[in-house]
Protein backbone atom coordinates (compact mmCIF):
# COMPACT_ATOMS: atom_id res chain seq x y z
CA UNK A 1 0.00 0.00 0.00
CA UNK A 2 1.09 3.24 -0.37
CA UNK A 3 -0.99 5.40 2.26
CA UNK A 4 -1.96 3.02 4.85
CA UNK A 5 -1.14 -0.06 6.96
CA UNK A 6 -3.35 -2.64 7.63
CA UNK A 7 -3.48 -1.75 11.28
CA UNK A 8 -6.74 0.60 10.82
CA UNK A 9 -8.32 -3.04 10.51
CA UNK A 10 -5.74 -6.10 11.56
CA UNK A 11 -4.62 -3.79 15.11
CA UNK A 12 -8.20 -3.37 16.10
CA UNK A 13 -9.74 -7.03 15.70
CA UNK A 14 -6.10 -8.69 16.46
CA UNK A 15 -6.91 -11.43 19.64
CA UNK A 16 -3.81 -13.20 21.46
CA UNK A 17 -3.97 -15.56 24.06
CA UNK A 18 -7.21 -17.25 23.32
CA UNK A 19 -7.82 -20.98 25.34
CA UNK A 20 -7.76 -23.89 22.63
CA UNK A 21 -7.07 -27.43 23.18
CA UNK A 22 -3.98 -28.74 21.39
CA UNK A 23 -5.94 -30.94 19.35
CA UNK A 24 -8.77 -28.69 18.58
CA UNK A 25 -7.86 -27.87 14.51
CA UNK A 26 -6.63 -24.27 13.75
CA UNK A 27 -8.63 -24.47 10.12
CA UNK A 28 -12.48 -24.57 10.14
CA UNK A 29 -14.07 -27.17 7.21
CA UNK A 30 -14.52 -24.64 4.39
CA UNK A 31 -17.77 -24.43 2.76
CA UNK A 32 -16.94 -22.98 -1.17
CA UNK A 33 -20.51 -22.16 -1.16
CA UNK A 34 -20.93 -20.09 2.15
CA UNK A 35 -17.44 -18.73 1.78
CA UNK A 36 -18.43 -17.05 -1.82
CA UNK A 37 -21.63 -16.14 -0.56
CA UNK A 38 -19.71 -14.74 2.35
CA UNK A 39 -17.64 -13.40 0.02
CA UNK A 40 -20.31 -11.48 -2.68
CA UNK A 41 -21.77 -9.79 0.50
CA UNK A 42 -19.20 -8.16 1.39
CA UNK A 43 -18.09 -7.14 -1.89
CA UNK A 44 -21.56 -5.52 -2.39
CA UNK A 45 -21.95 -3.89 0.97
CA UNK A 46 -17.95 -2.14 -0.01
CA UNK A 47 -19.83 -1.28 -3.61
CA UNK A 48 -16.96 -3.14 -5.33
CA UNK A 49 -16.71 -3.04 -9.16
CA UNK A 50 -14.64 -6.06 -9.12
CA UNK A 51 -12.72 -7.59 -6.69
CA UNK A 52 -10.28 -11.21 -6.73
CA UNK A 53 -9.75 -13.82 -3.91
CA UNK A 54 -7.78 -16.41 -4.63
CA UNK A 55 -7.09 -18.99 -0.69
CA UNK A 56 -4.88 -21.22 -0.97
CA UNK A 57 -5.30 -24.53 2.04
CA UNK A 58 -4.76 -27.86 2.69
CA UNK A 59 -8.55 -28.57 2.05
CA UNK A 60 -7.87 -26.93 -1.49
CA UNK A 61 -7.46 -24.03 -3.33
CA UNK A 62 -10.51 -21.49 -3.93
CA UNK A 63 -10.29 -18.84 -6.60
CA UNK A 64 -13.35 -16.59 -6.73
CA UNK A 65 -13.81 -13.46 -8.84
CA UNK A 66 -16.62 -10.82 -8.44
CA UNK A 67 -17.75 -8.37 -10.15
CA UNK A 68 -15.80 -6.82 -13.65
CA UNK A 69 -12.59 -5.74 -14.42
CA UNK A 70 -14.05 -2.52 -15.83
CA UNK A 71 -17.29 -1.01 -15.35
CA UNK A 72 -19.79 -1.08 -17.92
CA UNK A 73 -18.45 -4.46 -19.30
CA UNK A 74 -19.06 -7.61 -18.11
CA UNK A 75 -15.49 -9.29 -17.53
CA UNK A 76 -15.72 -11.53 -13.93
CA UNK A 77 -11.44 -11.18 -13.03
CA UNK A 78 -9.01 -14.14 -12.58
CA UNK A 79 -6.42 -15.44 -11.21
CA UNK A 80 -4.35 -14.03 -13.80
CA UNK A 81 -5.92 -10.97 -13.97
CA UNK A 82 -2.95 -7.87 -14.07
CA UNK A 83 -3.38 -5.13 -11.37
CA UNK A 84 -1.40 -2.71 -9.28
CA UNK A 85 -0.67 -4.45 -5.93
CA UNK A 86 1.04 -1.08 -4.63
CA UNK A 87 3.02 -1.43 -1.48
CA UNK A 88 2.98 -4.99 -1.88
CA UNK A 89 6.11 -4.12 -3.74
CA UNK A 90 7.71 -2.94 -0.79
CA UNK A 91 7.99 -6.77 0.41
CA UNK A 92 10.39 -7.14 -2.84
CA UNK A 93 12.53 -4.32 -2.35
CA UNK A 94 12.99 -6.01 0.85
CA UNK A 95 13.97 -9.00 -0.38
CA UNK A 96 16.24 -7.77 -2.39
CA UNK A 97 17.61 -5.62 0.24
CA UNK A 98 18.04 -8.42 2.65
CA UNK A 99 19.91 -10.83 -0.09
CA UNK A 100 22.62 -8.08 -0.53
CA UNK A 101 23.39 -8.13 3.26
CA UNK A 102 22.97 -11.65 3.10
CA UNK A 103 26.19 -11.62 -0.07
CA UNK A 104 27.97 -9.17 1.64
CA UNK A 105 27.36 -6.01 -0.31
CA UNK A 106 25.62 -4.02 2.58
CA UNK A 107 25.10 -4.34 5.94
CA UNK A 108 21.94 -3.37 8.51
CA UNK A 109 23.77 -0.42 10.13
CA UNK A 110 25.26 0.94 7.09
CA UNK A 111 23.97 4.90 7.12
CA UNK A 112 21.94 5.85 3.87
CA UNK A 113 24.02 8.97 3.59
CA UNK A 114 26.69 6.51 2.15
CA UNK A 115 24.52 5.74 -0.66
CA UNK A 116 22.24 8.74 -1.44
CA UNK A 117 23.59 12.49 -0.95
CA UNK A 118 20.58 14.82 0.55
CA UNK A 119 19.24 12.49 3.23
CA UNK A 120 18.06 14.81 6.49
CA UNK A 121 19.49 13.24 9.02
CA UNK A 122 21.16 11.14 6.39
CA UNK A 123 24.09 10.03 8.96
CA UNK A 124 22.27 8.62 11.48
CA UNK A 125 19.45 6.72 9.24
CA UNK A 126 20.44 2.43 9.03
CA UNK A 127 19.40 0.79 6.80
CA UNK A 128 17.49 -1.18 9.26
CA UNK A 129 15.52 2.13 10.09
CA UNK A 130 14.72 2.18 6.89
CA UNK A 131 13.14 -0.81 5.59
CA UNK A 132 11.16 -1.30 9.43
CA UNK A 133 10.08 2.13 8.69
CA UNK A 134 11.80 3.91 11.80
CA UNK A 135 13.57 6.48 9.98
CA UNK A 136 11.25 9.55 10.76
CA UNK A 137 11.67 10.87 6.92
CA UNK A 138 8.19 13.32 5.54
CA UNK A 139 6.45 10.68 3.60
CA UNK A 140 6.34 12.06 -0.03
CA UNK A 141 3.03 10.63 -1.05
CA UNK A 142 1.42 12.83 2.35
CA UNK A 143 2.61 15.89 0.04
CA UNK A 144 -0.44 17.38 -1.68
CA UNK A 145 1.15 18.17 -4.89
CA UNK A 146 1.49 14.41 -5.48
CA UNK A 147 -2.20 14.06 -5.12
CA UNK A 148 -2.88 17.32 -7.33
CA UNK A 149 -0.23 16.25 -9.73
CA UNK A 150 -1.80 12.91 -10.39
CA UNK A 151 -5.28 14.29 -10.77
CA UNK A 152 -4.31 17.21 -13.14
CA UNK A 153 -1.30 15.64 -15.16
CA UNK A 154 -1.50 11.77 -14.41
CA UNK A 155 0.71 11.04 -17.02
CA UNK A 156 3.62 13.14 -15.68
CA UNK A 157 6.43 11.01 -15.54
CA UNK A 158 8.46 12.13 -11.90
CA UNK A 159 12.22 12.41 -11.46
CA UNK A 160 14.02 10.79 -8.47
CA UNK A 161 14.68 14.70 -7.65
CA UNK A 162 11.47 15.32 -8.00
CA UNK A 163 10.08 12.41 -5.24
CA UNK A 164 13.01 13.33 -3.16
CA UNK A 165 12.31 16.89 -3.13
CA UNK A 166 8.77 16.37 -1.94
CA UNK A 167 10.56 14.65 1.46
CA UNK A 168 13.33 16.31 2.00
CA UNK A 169 12.06 19.61 1.51
CA UNK A 170 9.69 19.21 4.53
CA UNK A 171 10.66 18.47 8.44
CA UNK A 172 11.72 15.18 9.37
CA UNK A 173 9.01 13.98 12.02
CA UNK A 174 11.20 12.31 14.89
CA UNK A 175 14.80 10.96 15.21
CA UNK A 176 15.75 7.88 13.45
CA UNK A 177 14.98 4.98 15.75
CA UNK A 178 12.19 7.15 17.78
CA UNK A 179 9.11 5.41 16.79
CA UNK A 180 7.27 3.60 13.85
CA UNK A 181 5.69 5.52 11.26
CA UNK A 182 4.59 4.05 7.87
CA UNK A 183 6.66 5.64 5.09
CA UNK A 184 7.07 5.19 1.88
CA UNK A 185 10.13 7.40 1.10
CA UNK A 186 11.96 4.68 2.80
CA UNK A 187 11.33 2.29 0.50
CA UNK A 188 12.01 4.63 -2.13
CA UNK A 189 15.29 5.19 -0.91
CA UNK A 190 15.70 1.39 -0.47
CA UNK A 191 15.40 1.30 -4.38
CA UNK A 192 17.90 3.59 -4.80
CA UNK A 193 20.28 1.80 -2.84
CA UNK A 194 19.86 -1.54 -4.70
CA UNK A 195 20.44 0.21 -8.46
CA UNK A 196 23.26 2.00 -7.01
CA UNK A 197 25.12 -1.61 -5.42
CA UNK A 198 24.17 -3.46 -8.33
CA UNK A 199 24.50 -1.01 -11.00
CA UNK A 200 21.63 -1.97 -12.45
CA UNK A 201 17.92 -0.55 -12.53
CA UNK A 202 15.75 -2.06 -10.21
CA UNK A 203 13.04 -3.79 -12.52
CA UNK A 204 16.04 -5.99 -13.94
CA UNK A 205 17.60 -6.80 -10.22
CA UNK A 206 13.47 -7.74 -9.03
CA UNK A 207 13.40 -9.63 -12.44
CA UNK A 208 16.92 -11.39 -12.11
CA UNK A 209 16.36 -11.84 -8.55
CA UNK A 210 13.24 -12.60 -7.90
CA UNK A 211 10.78 -13.19 -10.43
CA UNK A 212 12.71 -15.11 -13.14
CA UNK A 213 13.60 -17.91 -10.64
CA UNK A 214 10.28 -18.17 -9.30
CA UNK A 215 8.58 -18.11 -12.49
CA UNK A 216 6.24 -14.77 -11.80
CA UNK A 217 6.26 -14.50 -15.51
CA UNK A 218 3.14 -11.71 -14.87
CA UNK A 219 5.02 -9.37 -12.60
CA UNK A 220 6.72 -6.63 -13.40
CA UNK A 221 8.10 -3.43 -12.53
CA UNK A 222 7.23 -1.28 -15.32
CA UNK A 223 9.59 1.41 -16.86
CA UNK A 224 8.33 4.92 -15.19
CA UNK A 225 7.41 6.17 -18.48
CA UNK A 226 4.43 4.08 -19.04
CA UNK A 227 0.99 3.64 -17.98
CA UNK A 228 0.09 0.32 -19.25
CA UNK A 229 -0.66 -2.89 -17.56
CA UNK A 230 -0.86 -6.28 -19.07
CA UNK A 231 -3.94 -8.05 -20.62
CA UNK A 232 -6.02 -8.92 -19.27
CA UNK A 233 -6.40 -6.08 -16.64
CA UNK A 234 -8.57 -4.57 -14.04
CA UNK A 235 -9.46 -0.91 -14.21
CA UNK A 236 -8.94 0.77 -10.86
CA UNK A 237 -11.50 3.38 -9.49
CA UNK A 238 -11.64 5.26 -6.63
CA UNK A 239 -14.61 7.99 -5.49
CA UNK A 240 -13.10 11.74 -5.41
CA UNK A 241 -9.46 12.86 -5.97
CA UNK A 242 -6.93 10.90 -5.08
CA UNK A 243 -6.00 12.25 -1.97
CA UNK A 244 -8.25 10.33 -0.17
CA UNK A 245 -5.97 7.27 -1.17
CA UNK A 246 -2.83 9.13 -1.00
CA UNK A 247 -3.83 10.39 2.47
CA UNK A 248 -6.00 9.01 5.35
CA UNK A 249 -8.39 11.78 4.83
CA UNK A 250 -11.69 11.04 5.39
CA UNK A 251 -14.72 11.01 2.54
CA UNK A 252 -16.82 14.34 3.35
CA UNK A 253 -20.60 13.28 4.57
CA UNK A 254 -22.07 14.55 1.25
CA UNK A 255 -19.50 12.26 -0.95
CA UNK A 256 -20.39 9.47 0.72
CA UNK A 257 -24.07 9.61 0.63
CA UNK A 258 -24.07 10.90 -3.27
CA UNK A 259 -22.04 7.58 -3.88
CA UNK A 260 -24.32 4.85 -1.63
CA UNK A 261 -26.98 6.70 -3.46
CA UNK A 262 -25.23 5.83 -7.28
CA UNK A 263 -25.77 9.95 -7.86
CA UNK A 264 -22.11 9.73 -7.90
CA UNK A 265 -19.51 7.49 -9.75
CA UNK A 266 -15.73 6.56 -9.14
CA UNK A 267 -13.25 8.23 -10.99
CA UNK A 268 -11.26 5.67 -13.48
CA UNK A 269 -7.38 6.02 -12.11
CA UNK A 270 -6.03 3.41 -13.97
CA UNK A 271 -3.98 5.22 -16.49
CA UNK A 272 -2.31 7.24 -13.73
CA UNK A 273 1.56 7.26 -14.14
CA UNK A 274 2.97 5.38 -11.02
CA UNK A 275 6.36 6.34 -11.69
CA UNK A 276 6.55 8.39 -8.42
CA UNK A 277 6.13 5.05 -6.37
CA UNK A 278 9.02 2.92 -7.83
CA UNK A 279 10.24 0.99 -5.03
CA UNK A 280 7.21 1.56 -2.68
CA UNK A 281 4.73 0.50 -4.87
CA UNK A 282 4.86 0.44 -8.32
CA UNK A 283 5.04 -3.31 -9.52
CA UNK A 284 2.53 -5.20 -11.37
CA UNK A 285 1.20 -8.68 -10.97
CA UNK A 286 -1.55 -10.74 -11.01
CA UNK A 287 -3.20 -12.68 -8.09
CA UNK A 288 -1.40 -16.12 -8.98
CA UNK A 289 2.01 -14.86 -9.15
CA UNK A 290 1.20 -13.09 -5.48
CA UNK A 291 0.55 -16.23 -4.00
CA UNK A 292 3.74 -17.80 -5.75
CA UNK A 293 5.76 -14.90 -3.92
CA UNK A 294 4.42 -15.00 -0.53
CA UNK A 295 4.61 -18.77 -0.26
CA UNK A 296 8.34 -18.04 -1.37
CA UNK A 297 9.63 -15.44 0.86
CA UNK A 298 7.76 -16.72 3.79
CA UNK A 299 8.80 -20.37 3.35
CA UNK A 300 12.04 -19.94 3.12
CA UNK A 301 13.19 -19.48 -1.14
CA UNK A 302 14.36 -16.09 -1.05
CA UNK A 303 16.80 -15.93 1.28
CA UNK A 304 19.38 -18.82 2.80
CA UNK A 305 18.63 -20.07 6.40
CA UNK A 306 20.58 -17.53 8.82
CA UNK A 307 18.74 -14.45 6.88
CA UNK A 308 15.53 -16.16 6.36
CA UNK A 309 15.14 -17.03 10.31
CA UNK A 310 16.59 -13.11 10.82
CA UNK A 311 13.90 -11.88 8.45
CA UNK A 312 10.96 -13.90 10.30
CA UNK A 313 11.81 -12.35 13.36
CA UNK A 314 12.28 -8.70 12.32
CA UNK A 315 8.95 -7.97 12.72
CA UNK A 316 8.50 -5.46 15.74
CA UNK A 317 5.41 -3.70 17.28
CA UNK A 318 4.20 -0.97 15.46
CA UNK A 319 2.90 0.64 19.09
CA UNK A 320 4.97 -0.21 21.89
CA UNK A 321 2.04 -0.26 24.29
CA UNK A 322 0.72 -3.27 21.73
CA UNK A 323 3.42 -5.66 22.12
CA UNK A 324 1.11 -8.18 20.68
CA UNK A 325 -0.51 -5.92 18.15
CA UNK A 326 0.51 -5.60 14.64
CA UNK A 327 3.91 -6.17 13.97
CA UNK A 328 6.50 -4.33 10.96
CA UNK A 329 9.95 -5.86 9.91
CA UNK A 330 12.04 -5.98 7.56
CA UNK A 331 9.28 -4.96 4.77
CA UNK A 332 6.97 -7.70 6.24
CA UNK A 333 3.92 -7.51 8.36
CA UNK A 334 3.03 -10.17 11.27
CA UNK A 335 -0.36 -10.50 13.07
CA UNK A 336 -1.22 -13.31 15.95
CA UNK A 337 -4.68 -14.23 16.69
CA UNK A 338 -4.79 -17.06 19.00
CA UNK A 339 -2.19 -19.69 17.73
CA UNK A 340 -2.05 -18.10 14.91
CA UNK A 341 0.98 -16.31 13.02
CA UNK A 342 0.06 -14.28 9.67
CA UNK A 343 2.96 -13.07 7.65
CA UNK A 344 1.63 -10.48 5.01
CA UNK A 345 1.84 -6.64 3.38
CA UNK A 346 -0.88 -4.89 1.95
CA UNK A 347 -1.14 -2.21 -0.94
CA UNK A 348 -3.00 0.55 -1.59
CA UNK A 349 -3.11 3.02 -4.81
CA UNK A 350 -5.51 5.38 -6.32
CA UNK A 351 -7.99 2.49 -8.07
CA UNK A 352 -6.61 -0.59 -6.17
CA UNK A 353 -6.51 -2.11 -2.80
CA UNK A 354 -4.60 -5.36 -2.25
CA UNK A 355 -3.79 -8.00 0.48
CA UNK A 356 -1.51 -11.11 0.16
CA UNK A 357 -0.45 -13.21 3.27
CA UNK A 358 0.47 -16.92 4.21
CA UNK A 359 0.54 -18.88 7.55
CA UNK A 360 3.45 -20.92 7.15
CA UNK A 361 2.01 -23.37 10.44
CA UNK A 362 -1.26 -23.82 8.84
CA UNK A 363 -0.01 -23.48 5.06
CA UNK A 364 -2.87 -21.13 4.22
CA UNK A 365 -2.26 -18.26 1.50
CA UNK A 366 -4.53 -15.43 0.63
CA UNK A 367 -4.38 -13.03 -2.09
CA UNK A 368 -7.29 -10.44 -2.20
CA UNK A 369 -7.23 -7.28 -4.99
CA UNK A 370 -10.13 -5.11 -5.30
CA UNK A 371 -10.57 -2.37 -7.86
CA UNK A 372 -12.21 0.20 -5.66
CA UNK A 373 -9.15 1.77 -2.76
CA UNK A 374 -12.01 2.82 -0.39
CA UNK A 375 -16.12 1.98 0.09
CA UNK A 376 -18.05 5.05 0.65
CA UNK A 377 -17.47 5.37 3.94
CA UNK A 378 -13.58 5.08 3.78
CA UNK A 379 -13.22 1.68 4.61
CA UNK A 380 -9.53 -0.21 2.54
CA UNK A 381 -11.59 -2.69 0.97
CA UNK A 382 -8.83 -5.84 0.79
CA UNK A 383 -8.41 -5.11 4.29
CA UNK A 384 -12.17 -5.55 4.91
CA UNK A 385 -12.39 -8.60 2.80
CA UNK A 386 -9.56 -10.00 4.66
CA UNK A 387 -10.77 -9.94 7.85
CA UNK A 388 -14.46 -11.47 7.10
CA UNK A 389 -12.39 -14.39 5.31
CA UNK A 390 -10.18 -15.60 8.16
CA UNK A 391 -12.92 -15.55 10.06
CA UNK A 392 -14.44 -17.71 8.39
CA UNK A 393 -12.04 -20.01 8.13
CA UNK A 394 -10.27 -20.03 11.09
CA UNK A 395 -11.09 -21.41 14.58
CA UNK A 396 -9.99 -19.26 16.39
CA UNK A 397 -11.19 -15.64 14.35
CA UNK A 398 -9.29 -12.54 14.23
CA UNK A 399 -12.36 -11.06 15.34
CA UNK A 400 -12.40 -13.04 18.47
CA UNK A 401 -11.70 -11.01 21.87
CA UNK A 402 -9.13 -12.03 23.73
CA UNK A 403 -10.37 -14.11 27.29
Amino acid sequence: MIARTLGAVAIAVCATGSAMDASTPALKPIDPVALQTMAEGAAKELLLPGAMVLLQTPQGNFALGYGTTELGVTNPPRADTHFRPASNTKTMTAAVIVQLVQEGKLGFDDLISKYVQGVPNGDKITIRQLLKMRSGLYNFTNAPELAESLDHDPDKVWTTKEVLALAFDRPTHFEPGAQFEYNNTNYYLLGLVAEKIEGQPLASIFQDRLFGPLGMKNTALPVNTSNAIPEPYAHGYLYGGTSYALVDAPYPDDLQAAAKAGTLKPNDDTWQNPSPYFAAGAVVSTADDLATWIRALVGGKVLNADYQRQWLDSPEPEDPSKPEGQKYGYGISAITFGPNKVYFHGGEMPGYNSFMGHDPANDVTLIIWTNLTLSPDGKATANTLMVKILDQIYTVSPLQKAK
